[in-house]
């Protein structure tokens, strides 16, 4: 089912002397006259009014495993399902889904559903969790708000995969709707953010303190390193020490590889060595749970325990092999207490990634 777009009275934003009105969601600050969109697309004034036209409305439903979020460390092994809309308030070069996030068309929202038909859908799929990705969930703020307390209602938890590019009210109000999150921090430099992304890393290191700080939501990291962009040995160890130094040793650090795309194609993939680096470097610098993504890896996919060494979960690719973590999360051998989320039994759902369709739930 293709779905037609329904504008949706939007949150945050206010009016200006001069006649216009001003998003207040994000760090862009898009002032708008009559008819015209944010750097988003999907927010537009309408009739003297800021509107989100993409409320109810997604380019697609999939199942994943929970680790391709990534998370490790929120309930492992556990099926999540995963959607997104259009649109997206970065214009990365190098975007893994430009063809849904560049989107100017509403024939990408393929999938209408409200709220509580996606609750009802996780729970007869059997998901613990819904996911709101593919691309920023800022930018659908209100609808993923609103999905997020259909969920809750029905016992399923929520994880927002961000930039976290999200302005402060906004940002206190969606994330207590939100169970886990995983942040994309790009890169660990004001010219990657403004050359390469349009938007700026302040904002983002803002969320991330917040995140760790003054909310109990789940959190971890992703850096997607871009050869000759984003990977010295320099900037990756001062990424490192500030989360080492800001959150503390224990929020995971995901270092993902690049693969060619949108307008980044004549840069080659990330080496598996570069990310190898990259993860000892982090911990180096005092990290504990550094991982590796989007290349074969065993132990870059597992989970190790700091103090005694014995691996706890035991990953290949997104399945998981061995987990030696119960409900208290407590390596068995020592007794370390592991930060995060875990069932008494991890999850058995495996790799794959599912499509499915929610018509009819």
């Amino acid at each position: 089912m293709t779905g037609t777009p329904v504008p949706h009275p939007a949150r945050w934003w206010h009016r200006l002397d001069d006649g216009r009105i001003q998003c207040d969601l994000c760090p862009q600050e898009c002032k708008l006259r009559e008819g015209q969109r944010g750097a988003c697309f999907v927010r537009r004034r309408d009739d003297g009014q800021l509107v989100l036209t993409t409320y109810g409305l997604a380019s697609g439903f999939c199942i994943d495993p929970i680790e391709k979020k990534p998370l490790a460390h929120f309930y492992p092994g556990t099926s999540v399902l995963s959607f997104g809309t259009v649109g997206c308030n970065l214009a990365c070069r190098y975007c893994q889904n430009w063809d849904i996030s560049t989107s100017r068309d509403a024939e990408r929202l393929q999938d209408a559903a409200a709220p509580e038909v996606i609750a009802r859908a996780a729970t007869r799929f059997g998901c613990s969790s819904v996911a709101f990705t593919y691309n920023d969930p800022v930018i659908f703020a209100e609808y993923a708000m609103d999905v997020a307390d259909a969920c809750h209602e029905a016992g399923v938890r929520t994880v927002a995969v961000t930039a976290g590019f999200i302005a402060e009210r906004p940002r206190r109000e969606f994330f207590a709707h939100i169970d886990a999150a995983n942040v994309d921090l790009k890169a660990f430099t004001e010219e990657f953010y403004v050359s390469l992304t349009r938007s700026h890393l302040q904002p983002v290191l803002d969320t991330i303190r917040y995140l760790a700080h003054e909310t109990s939501v789940w959190l971890e990291l992703t850096t997607l390193l871009i050869p000759g962009h984003n990977d010295s040995a320099a900037e990756i160890g001062r990424l490192s020490s500030w989360v080492a130094s800001e959150l503390g040793p224990d929020v995971p650090l995901h270092f993902s590889a690049f693969h060619p795309s949108h307008h980044l194609r004549d840069v080659p993939p990330t080496p598996p060595a570069t990310l190898s680096r990259a993860r000892r470097i982090a911990m180096d610098c005092g990290l504990r749970y550094v991982y590796v993504g989007n290349v074969h890896d065993s132990d870059g996919d597992t989970t190790w325990c700091p103090r005694c060494g014995t691996a706890l979960i035991r990953r290949d690719w997104y399945r998981i092999l061995e987990c030696r973590l119960g409900a208290d999360g407590s390596c068995p051998d020592c007794g370390l207490p592991v930060p995060g989320h875990f069932a008494e039994t991890a999850g058995d759902f495996g790799p794959h990634r599912i499509p499915v369709s929610l018509s009819g739930s």
